[in-house]
């Protein structure tokens, strides 16, 4: 059967995550609907990475198998003409070989996270950033993000719900930005641990607010224990920005 990668791009904002679930709005759910319908039989959608509700994606990777074989621009529309009116976007489709896979065949993810650092509230951006009114020292949070740099047990920045096996993970970038009133974290590696970015991101808001010291993340780090990690950062603030093969 022809396998063909998807690219994704989606507004999670009253989405209740990429898993599919009865009775709700799914970025899975919606694929698997438009994907039924263009290949005339149930079909599933394998992703990159599972996104929690309210996240959002500008690069989602994820792959679906047809019955025979379709040009990729057709694949591409098809999607996208029963995904109208939903805040889901297919934006490009490529035929990948038969062992190609969105999530086991991925070298690395890459994630930003929104900060509005300003005391009036979002208009515009309500459910797209984190809005914080404390004035953020963002140097000393670029010195404390270098902590979290190389390979680490992140028990303590993991969702206690987290399935992962290992707490083992290996981050090749934490970078922090800011123009103006809006500051983005930047973040790779080749898998994260459920809630690992938004726990980072908790955890930085607490130095910029001058409520911890660096030197706090590293004990955090050394306790192998959520308790001793910082609070988890929002989901309106997180996107999926792209996936290297």
């Amino acid at each position: 059967m022809p396998r063909y990668k998807i690219t994704i791009e989606y507004d999670g904002y009253g989405l209740a995550g990429w898993a599919k679930q009865p009775g709700q709005p799914t970025v899975q759910g919606s694929l698997e609907f438009a994907a039924a319908k263009v290949n005339c039989a149930t079909t599933e959608v394998y992703c990159a990475g599972r996104t929690d509700a309210g996240v959002h994606a500008w690069g989602q990777v994820a792959h679906v198998d047809f019955a025979k074989e379709l040009r990729e621009f057709n694949v591409m529309q098809g999607l996208n003409f029963y995904l109208r009116n939903r805040k889901i976007i297919v934006t490009s489709a490529e035929l990948v070989a038969d062992d190609f896979h969105a999530r086991f065949s991925a070298q690395k993810r890459h994630y930003c996270y929104r900060i509005l650092n300003r005391r009036a509230r979002p208009a515009i951006e309500i459910g797209r950033v984190w809005h914080i009114i404390d004035e953020l020292n963002v140097e000393k949070m670029r010195e404390a993000a270098k902590l979290f740099i190389g390979t680490h047990d992140f028990s303590s920045f993991r969702s206690r719900d987290c399935q992962s096996k290992s707490p083992i993970r290996t981050l090749e970038q934490l970078d922090i930005e800011q123009n103006g009133e809006e500051i983005r974290i930047y973040t790779s590696s080749k898998s994260f641990l459920h809630h690992q970015v938004r726990n980072m991101v908790g955890t930085l808001s607490l130095v910029g607010r001058g409520k911890w010291e660096k030197e706090a993340i590293t004990k955090a780090i050394e306790a192998k224990n959520r308790c001793a990690g910082g609070p988890t950062a929002p989901a309106d603030g997180l996107y999926f920005m792209r996936v290297d093969y």
